[in-house]
C-alpha cells in the first residue's frame, strides 16, 4: 500500500518525536511543544539555512538539547527525501551554504515547513 507524502511526513514526525523524546528530560518534554510551534515562523522570518545555524549555535555540544533535537529531525527528514546531502552537521551546513541552488534551497524550506506542521501537532498532543 502506498502512502501519500503527507502520510509519510506524519509517520516520520511521530516516529522521530517518540524516539527522540522518550528518554529526554522532563524539561525538554515540557518545552518542546512550544518550541516546535515557533520553528516555522523562525524559518519564514530568518531563512532556512539561518535557522539551522541558529539551532546548532544554541545547542552547542549538547545533543540532548531541544535545538539539536530539532536540527536532527529536520535534517534526517530532508536526507530521507534526498533533498539534503551530508552526514555530519558540518557537511549539512556546507551543502546548504555552498552547493544548493535557489530552487533546491526553497524546496528544502518548503519540505521542512510541511514536516514541521506534523511535528508541532504531535508535540502539542504530547504523543511522545
Amino acid at each position: 500500500m502506498s502512502r501519500t507524502l503527507g502520510q509519510e511526513r506524519a509517520a516520520f514526525a511521530l516516529e522521530q518525536l517518540r524516539n527522540r523524546l522518550s528518554n529526554a528530560s522532563d524539561k525538554i518534554k515540557k518545552e518542546f511543544p512550544a518550541f516546535t510551534a515557533g520553528l516555522p515562523a523562525m524559518i519564514l522570518q530568518n531563512g532556512f539555512g539561518q535557522t539551522l545555524a541558529f539551532l546548532l549555535a544554541k545547542a552547542g555540544d549538547n545533543q540532548a538539547d531541544k535545538h539539536y533535537i530539532a536540527f536532527e529531525i529536520i535534517t534526517d527528514w530532508l536526507r530521507e527525501k534526498e533533498v539534503l546531502n551530508g552526514e555530519s552537521k558540518e557537511e549539512v551546513m556546507e551543502y546548504i551554504s555552498n552547493q544548493m541552488d535557489q530552487a533546491q534551497y526553497l524546496h528544502a524550506q518548503r519540505e521542512t515547513l510541511a514536516m514541521l506542521e506534523w511535528l508541532k501537532r504531535f508535540a502539542n498532543a504530547e504523543l511522545f
